[in-house]
C-alpha cells in the first residue's frame, strides 16, 4: 500500500512539473518568426516603410542601423541597451569612446512613435533595432534576411562592460576571432560581417595610426595620397568631420567589393589587412571576393546569430515607452 501511494505521489509530482513547464513555455515562446502577427500585425510593415522613408531623406541612416545591431547585440544581450541615454549615475553606451561616430539614434524614435500610434506598448525597441538593421541592409542592396522577433528591452546601460565584449579593429586577429566565437560566429561569419565595411566610412581618428608618423608600407602608394589628403593631421580633431570612404568604388552599396579591396591592400583598418593575409581567414576572403552569393549567404547567417544573442524574452525586461529612457525613469 505504501509503495502504491509513493508511486502515485511521484506520478502526481511529475505531472505538476510537466504542466508548469508547459505553462512556462506558453508564457515565453522565445524568439519566433512574426511574433507580432496577432498583437500588432502591421509592425514589420511599419518598420520597413519607415526605414525606406528615412533612407530616402537621409542616406546614412542605413549605415547607422547596420552598426547599431553590431554594437547592441554583441554586448551581452540584444536588448537595445545601446539606445539608453546617460543618467546622473550611469553612462550611456552611446557616449563611450567605442561608439565614436555613431549617430541617427533620434530617427529610431520616429519609428517607435509610428508603432506606438498603431499599437501602444507592444513593439520593443530591441526588435525595432534589429528589424531596422534588416531593412537597412536591403536599402543598401544587400539580402533580405528573415529574422525572429519577440525581444524585450533591457533597463540598464552596459557601458561598464562594453570593452569586455566588443571587438576592436586594432586588436590582434586571434583576439577578435575569439570574441566572435564566444557568441557562436566562426571564421566565415566573422569575415562576412566585416564586409559591412563595404559601406560607410572610417573616421581619421581611427586611421591616423597607420599614416603617422610613417605610412604603413602595406598600403599601395596610389591609395596613400588619397588618405593623406582626407586625413592631413596626425592628431585630428575628433569633432571634425574627417573621414575616408571604406570603399571608393561602391561606397553606398553593400557588396563584395570590400574583399577585392583588402586583397589589394586597400583595407583601412588593421583587422582588414590581417583578414587578407592570415591563413585562418584568407580563404574566405578570396571566396567572397569571387562570389557575392557566398558573401550574402554567410553574411545573412552571421546577422541571424548576432540578432539572437542572449535576448530578453517572456517577462524579462520591459517594453519601453521611449527607446532612449527606461520606463522607471519615464
Amino acid at each position: 500500500m505504501a509503495s502504491n501511494t509513493l508511486f502515485f505521489l511521484v506520478i502526481l509530482s511529475f505531472s505538476a512539473l510537466s504542466t508548469f513547464a508547459e505553462n512556462e513555455a506558453e508564457a515565453d515562446p522565445g524568439l519566433v518568426m512574426n511574433y507580432y502577427k496577432d498583437s500588432c500585425p502591421q509592425a514589420e510593415d511599419i518598420i520597413r516603410e519607415q526605414v525606406k522613408l528615412l533612407y530616402k531623406r537621409h542616406k546614412n541612416t542605413a549605415f547607422s542601423w547596420l552598426r547599431n545591431i553590431f554594437h547592441d547585440c554583441f554586448v551581452e544581450s540584444c536588448d537595445a541597451s545601446l539606445l539608453l541615454d546617460s543618467t546622473r549615475r550611469v553612462l550611456s553606451e552611446k557616449e563611450t569612446d567605442r561608439s565614436f561616430g555613431m549617430r541617427n539614434f533620434r530617427y529610431l524614435e520616429d519609428i517607435k512613435e509610428a508603432l506606438e500610434r498603431e499599437c501602444p506598448g507592444v513593439v520593443s525597441c530591441a526588435d525595432i533595432l534589429v528589424l531596422s538593421a534588416r531593412d537597412g541592409i536591403v536599402s543598401l542592396g544587400g539580402p533580405f534576411i528573415p529574422l525572429k522577433t519577440g525581444r524585450r528591452d533591457g533597463r540598464r546601460s552596459r557601458a561598464e562592460i562594453l570593452e569586455q565584449h566588443l571587438p576592436d579593429h586594432n586588436e590582434s586577429l586571434t583576439v577578435v576571432l575569439e570574441r566572435f566565437g564566444s557568441i557562436g560566429i566562426i571564421a566565415p561569419g566573422f569575415v562576412a560581417l566585416l564586409g559591412a565595411h563595404s559601406v560607410g566610412r572610417t573616421h581619421c581618428v581611427k586611421l591616423v595610426h597607420r599614416l603617422y608618423p610613417e605610412v604603413d608600407p602595406a598600403f599601395p602608394e596610389s591609395h596613400v595620397q588619397h588618405m593623406l589628403k582626407k586625413c592631413p593631421d596626425p592628431i585630428p580633431d575628433p569633432k571634425a568631420v574627417q573621414y575616408v570612404r571604406n570603399d571608393r568604388g561602391t561606397p553606398m552599396k553593400l557588396d563584395n567589393n570590400y574583399y577585392r579591396n583588402i586583397l589589394d591592400n586597400k583595407g583601412l583598418m588593421l583587422v582588414a589587412h590581417q583578414l587578407a593575409t592570415d591563413k585562418r581567414t584568407k580563404p574566405f576572403v578570396k571566396k567572397m571576393a569571387k562570389s557575392q552569393d557566398y558573401f550574402f549567404k554567410e553574411f545573412a547567417r552571421a546577422i541571424t546569430i548576432l540578432s539572437e544573442n542572449n535576448p530578453l524574452t517572456g517577462t524579462k525586461g520591459e517594453i519601453r515607452k521611449q527607446c532612449n529612457v527606461a520606463n522607471r525613469l519615464h
